[in-house]
């Protein structure tokens, strides 16, 4: 009798015990998931600055005057690098705008050729006129288009400490590179050439006489 009675408070000791780890367990479990959720939400709503927001508002418009622009010369021309580079642009639109949605910031798209910004409403003005000489000109207008959207990229790059916007400004720089090559190549090809409207000789020189890049 007094053999069952001490094996009874044993497993009666077991049973707390077990019960005691499994509820520090749980406690430990949902705190650590805390912390966790906590430092990603930190990492994923970094705070932008007022220039912060004004760069990305600038460049979703940018990336739309390199898209619009492709699609009308696209249209004119049928040219492979402007059927192609069109839909790059608009999956870097894409990148500008996911970043506005996370950030609330308010945005909006204009029709196709039309633009908020006077300086790119008179750049996509002129570039349609420039671009419907011939393919050698359509061509120039890409390479221009590209040769602005580096230096403008690397501009707000230099001005922010935001990592979540310089990771996706470097992205779209990297895709402008790949994008200038691609357009001066085809210019070459063409026995035309490109000068460099707003990168520095140097910097051209660098990015032409460099291999295609992996963007992310």
């Amino acid at each position: 009798m007094i053999s069952l009675i001490q094996n009874f408070s044993i497993m009666n000791t077991i049973k707390v015990n077990l019960l005691s780890a499994l509820v520090l367990f749980l406690i430990m479990t949902l705190i650590y998931s805390c912390g966790n959720d906590t430092n990603a939400k930190d990492l994923y709503t970094e705070t932008l600055s007022d220039t912060d927001s004004a760069a990305l508002l600038f460049m979703l418009e940018e990336e739309k005057l390199a898209r619009d622009t492709y699609a009308y010369l696209d249209n004119l021309w049928s040219l492979n690098q402007f059927s192609n580079i069109k839909l790059s642009e608009q999956s870097h639109m894409n990148a500008v705008e996911n970043l506005l949605k996370v950030n609330n910031i308010s945005y909006t798209i204009l029709p196709s050729g039309e633009f908020a910004d006077a300086g790119l409403q008179t750049y996509y003005n002129q570039f349609t006129i420039d671009g419907a000489i011939d393919q050698v000109h359509a061509l120039q207008v890409g390479a221009t288009i590209e040769d602005l959207d580096i230096v403008d990229l690397q501009e707000y790059i230099d001005a922010t400490s935001n990592t979540e916007l310089i990771s996706v400004f470097e992205s779209l720089q990297c895709g402008s590179r790949n994008h200038l090559r691609s357009f001066v190549n085809t210019i070459d090809n063409l026995g035309a050439s490109y000068t460099p409207q707003f990168l520095t000789e140097e910097a051209y020189d660098a990015i032409l006489n460099s291999s295609q890049e992996q963007c992310n």
